[in-house]
């Protein structure tokens, strides 16, 4: 029997809970080491706020952004100690989660996504406050049809509306200013959108609202080191592999501006051999987008002890 093609996912922003790791790091001394680790690299107790909270600080994406990285890298960890016969083969992170795909495939080390992680964040946090604008889920409305429509409005009312998120066949995110959206969400519903929900964010991620970010943001990726990754991981600008350190730069020197093609990426891993996939991080998101995208990809969620202890059949003698 052939072995596996794993691929290891990381969540993006919305996957955040208040509690997120406390059982993981009373339980597995890998996890609660990495979240000291980043207490002190940030310099404040972020652990606090992951499991304390109150709630609105950690959604502020100043703190949203690198509690993600730090649960995911938690998770990785424990794995990779615990469960040593689970092995990728392949990884990708949806927008933010992107960076703990970088971590986990060699190309960043953990203290250097920290600090990228909380100033992507920052810098995010401050271009929403100086052009707020939203973020539109639509559901039930293919990809080709929200585009043409988006469009028509863009055109006829000059509020720009963008694609942000392709998260998998019938699930569409928009983002753009709020009267623009507000005209988006009125006429997709007329035209049979299944369901239209206003996000609860005022950062128009993922479009070109985001530029002057984006530049911010670029400054701090070129005092980032970078390396190649040693496990292939899938891009969100391009939805394809970032074979190389150069590739990585130039997908993250758009990524803030750009759709994430997760309906394309996850097609890729498919097509490049996954056999089944596992979501590392806080919620089960992605697993739930997995199923929409390609059923015969089992996807496990691992964000807690009793979750990872579905791994315990996978032992040092799977390869």
């Amino acid at each position: 029997m052939a072995a596996d093609e794993i691929a290891f996912l990381f969540p993006g922003q919305g996957s955040q809970t208040l509690g997120m790791g406390y059982l993981l790091a009373e339980s597995y001394p890998q996890a609660a080491d990495t979240f000291q680790e980043a207490d002190r690299v940030l310099g404040f107790p972020l652990s606090d706020i992951c499991w304390k909270g109150p709630r609105e600080d950690l959604d502020d994406t100043f703190n949203t952004q690198p509690a993600l990285l730090v649960h995911s890298i938690a998770v990785l960890r424990v794995v990779q100690s615990q469960f040593p016969g689970l092995r990728m083969s392949f990884t990708a992170g949806h927008s933010v989660g992107e960076f703990a795909a970088l971590v986990a495939a060699g190309a960043l080390n953990f203290q250097d996504g920290l600090l990228c992680v909380r100033e992507r964040g920052h810098v995010m946090k401050e271009a929403g406050e100086e052009t707020p604008g939203g973020m539109t889920a639509i559901l039930g409305m293919e990809l080709d049809t929200v585009e043409e429509i988006c469009k028509r409005i863009s055109s006829e009312t000059g509020h720009s509306i963008w694609v942000a998120n392709d998260n998998c066949p019938g699930q569409v995110v928009l983002s753009g200013m709020v009267a623009g959206l507000s005209v988006a969400e009125e006429r997709l519903s007329s035209a049979g959108a299944r369901k239209v929900v206003r996000l609860a964010i005022s950062i128009p991620s993922h479009c070109p609202l985001m530029s002057d970010a984006q530049k911010k943001f670029n400054k701090i990726l070129d005092e980032t080191p970078i390396l190649d990754p040693v496990t292939p991981i899938v891009g969100n600008v391009s939805g394809t592999f970032l074979h190389t350190a150069e590739e990585i730069r130039i997908d993250l020197r758009s990524q803030l501006i750009s759709r994430v093609r997760w309906n394309e990426s996850m097609h890729r891993l498919v097509s490049s051999g996954v056999t089944r996939s596992f979501e590392l991080g806080p919620g089960n998101v992605l697993s739930g987008l997995m199923r929409r995208i390609d059923r015969s990809i089992p996807t496990i969620s691992l964000d807690s002890p009793t979750s990872l202890s579905s791994l315990s059949n996978f032992t040092s003698n799977n390869r």
